[in-house]
């Protein structure tokens, strides 16, 4: 049986975040997860987790001053210093709240950048963070973000984030695949969740192409979750995505996954 995971920095948006860990107890998820919630003292976090109790399950690594979404594979010295700072505090959040999954933000390559280049950036920073991450029992995740929503980005096919997990050979860096993501690039949702299942830690789902709740008779959707149900992956489920009303009624989506995914 999968497991889902209410995304608090999208979920229940007419709320604040404060009341968005009742709203998801009171829905029945168990576990939750969280974008950038770095205004927020970890001490905080934990202690809503544990009066509600919740598990965070997911944490992205900060963005930067200027909306910078990450530094993992941006070249130099200055973009190097942002990633370990970066790393040093999504380490220390989960070391508050007993998350155990750093999504490791790569960046957008500087104009002039080339792709390999930026792969050879982003191998050599998450060389440095695997072994940090690895010693306090978190995993580093890489996700593609397709090329229609978040242009620029270093990496939009899941392919792409497969070739470097494997080449790093690292057990503290795996996949995060996003089912939205790959819906967006316009892929084949079985064929690619089956390549990169073996490396995954973490799977995100919303409905393309808007982002709201999923629409299970997209194309290969339904197939997808069923082969993930029916897989060895133990991990969660992120409810990812922009509820178009109110969100405890729009969970109705999942209804017809009943055997499959519980909350």
């Amino acid at each position: 049986m999968l497991r889902a995971a209410a995304n608090l920095s999208l979920l229940y948006p007419d709320r604040p975040l404060a009341d968005r860990f009742a709203a998801a107890a009171d829905d029945g998820f168990r576990a939750v997860e969280l974008l950038f919630p770095y205004e927020v003292a970890p001490a905080e976090l934990a202690a809503a987790l544990r009066h509600h109790r919740l598990r965070q399950v997911l944490v992205n690594t900060p963005q930067g001053p200027r909306g910078e979404r990450g530094f993992a594979g941006v070249p130099g010295a200055e973009a190097r210093a942002a990633f370990r700072d970066g790393v040093t505090r999504a380490l220390r959040l989960c070391d508050a709240t007993g998350c155990r999954a750093v999504h490791t933000m790569a960046g957008d390559p500087p104009p002039g950048a080339t792709y390999g280049a930026c792969v050879d950036v982003l191998l050599s920073n998450l060389t440095w963070a695997a072994t940090r991450a690895e010693a306090a029992g978190v995993t580093l995740t890489l996700e593609a973000l397709n090329h229609l929503d978040m242009p620029g980005y270093l990496y939009s096919r899941p392919e792409q984030t497969l070739a470097v997990v494997r080449t790093l050979g690292h057990p503290a860096v795996r996949v995060q695949f996003d089912l939205f993501h790959a819906a967006r690039e316009g892929l084949d949702l079985v064929a690619e969740l089956a390549a990169a299942l073996p490396y995954t830690h973490h799977v995100q789902i919303a409905g393309a192409p808007d982002r709201h709740e999923p629409d299970l008779a997209w194309p290969g959707l339904t197939a997808a979750i069923e082969l993930l149900a029916d897989s060895p992956y133990g991990g969660w489920v992120g409810f990812e995505y922009r509820p178009a009303g109110d969100t405890s009624a729009g969970l109705d989506w999942c209804r017809p996954l009943a055997g499959l995914l519980e909350r």
